[in-house]
């Protein structure tokens, strides 16, 4: 077997691919509820032009997955808990775009240097540690699940309830501020929803590539419709794509989840992008036209 043949083997290997496919029933679930919370939340997202946020907040449930994973307690409500306390911090210290990307910025740092000290004095299997980083879906189990799912009904339900009053606040805060929409203590709730969202796909895709659900999905929408019921559609469509189609490629190698998902995700970004450029210049052509007397 050549060099070439190996690594080809590592990254698509589908030998014995029926048997394995009976043991990740937990991770598929858990990656349909990951991808509706991802690409509804990363609508909003793409609106309030958060996704900076995003990589803040994960850095911060990274830390805090890592302090349960040290302490031997629950990691999915570690992570949680980071994440909770992050988004707090952002909602309630960056209400200005300026003074939310400085308070981010000191914000990742600080949650990313805690995580790798939380894992550097953790002595448990390697594979842990590695696993908060780049994800670990194939070997979500039972309690895991439960987690996941109860998390994604609090973020879906919270973000029914304030789905039509913070699509007015993303699109026109100032109009409406005026007609009395509570601005501030939605875009608060948002980022407390957002932490949740978050932490659910730190669980999934690792700290460092979170934004491959809560962000490229949506902008990748963005790119071809900005339909209001289409959008969101689309967002949850190409996120739930992208995690099933990870965790489907990723079970028969032993290469991590999360180069799948986020290869996944960015194709899907990158036809949307080419797709939505030609619908541009075919509309410029059409207005450049002269029109028949």
């Amino acid at each position: 077997m050549t060099l070439a043949d190996g690594v080809w083997h590592q990254i698509f290997s589908f030998e014995n691919y029926g048997e394995l496919l009976a043991l990740v029933r937990n991770s598929l679930i858990a990656g349909a509820a990951l991808g509706l919370v991802g690409g509804l939340a990363g609508v909003f997202v793409i609106m309030r032009d958060l996704p900076f946020a995003v990589h803040g907040i994960s850095e911060l449930s990274f830390a805090g997955a890592s302090a349960a994973l040290l302490l031997g307690v629950n990691i999915a409500g570690g992570s949680i808990v980071g994440s909770l306390l992050a988004a707090g911090v952002i909602g309630f210290l960056g209400a200005r775009a300026r003074d939310r990307n400085s308070v981010i910025g000191i914000i990742m740092p600080f949650g990313l240097g805690l995580g790798v000290l939380f894992l550097a004095l953790y002595k448990g299997r390697a594979a842990n540690k590695f696993g908060l980083l780049t994800g670990q879906i194939v070997a979500v189990d039972t309690p895991q699940t439960t987690w996941l799912l109860g998390t994604s009904a609090v973020v879906l339900l919270a973000l029914a309830i304030v789905w039509r009053p913070l699509t007015f606040a993303s699109a026109d805060p100032d109009v409406a501020e005026a007609r009395g929409v509570p601005v501030r203590a939605l875009s608060f709730a948002f980022m407390v929803v957002l932490g949740l969202a978050v932490a659910l796909s730190v669980q999934i895709v690792g700290a460092l590539l979170v934004l491959s659900l809560l962000v490229t999905p949506a902008a990748a929408a963005a790119r071809v419709t900005a339909s209001p019921v289409l959008l969101p559609l689309l967002s949850v469509v190409f996120a739930v794509l992208s995690i099933e189609g990870g965790i489907l490629l990723a079970l028969g190698s032993s290469i991590p989840i999360s180069p799948y998902v986020t290869t996944i995700s960015f194709t899907i970004y990158a036809v949307c992008r080419l797709l939505g450029s030609y619908r541009s210049q075919r509309r410029g052509a059409r207005r450049a036209a002269p029109q028949p007397a």
